[in-house]
């Protein structure tokens, strides 16, 4: 059975729009790391829609020479989670419902990849399908902006583990309480 395994950048107040401000600290290169270990566990990507909307152009135009993720994010199957998109662009890819997601957990055997995608990742907080958090927490307060957290119910979580950076990010890691 396929675990998901979420990685998002955030700030200590939860934001995770869309991670320009994270150019002022800089990529550590254990940052990079961190991702292709989480990567390389992963057979299946699953976006939703905005999220998708914004790697599509960008990604499907990269080559490994210009970034060692590229593989990864082309050639692996995606699963994009939207009521409204109605034809993709970006090999791969096929586009579910919410529904869907259960069923794509029973039929991957490897990780299940979700970056960004906030409005996907609450709602799977909240009905507990999300098996590893993976959050790397900015050192910044943006005060405005979408957050990791919502309105919905409180999702209760197992710290893992956790390092931190030279740029003074920290890199947390929790699993379900019950093991997903």
């Amino acid at each position: 059975m396929g675990k998901i395994l979420v990685h998002e950048f955030a700030t200590l107040d939860g934001v995770i729009d869309a991670p320009t401000w994270t150019m002022d600290f800089g990529f550590d290169p254990k940052m990079g790391g961190a991702i292709g270990e989480l990567t390389s566990r992963c057979e299946a990507i699953l976006l939703g829609r905005t999220t998708y909307e914004m790697f599509a152009p960008v990604w499907s135009q990269r080559t490994a020479e210009d970034d060692p993720g590229a593989p990864f994010f082309n050639d692996t199957p995606k699963h994009v989670v939207s009521s409204t998109l109605k034809e993709t662009t970006w090999k791969n890819t096929e586009i579910v419902d919410y529904g869907a997601i259960s069923g794509l957990k029973e039929r991957i055997d490897g990780g299940i990849y979700v970056s960004g995608s906030g409005t996907l990742v609450r709602a799977m907080l909240a009905n507990g399908l999300v098996d590893e958090l993976h959050l790397f927490v900015y050192p910044t307060l943006r005060g405005d902006g979408p957050r990791l957290h919502g309105e919905s119910a409180a999702v209760d979580l197992r710290l893992e583990r956790c390092d931190q950076y030279e740029n003074g990010v920290l890199y947390l890691v929790y699993g379900a309480p019950s093991g997903g």
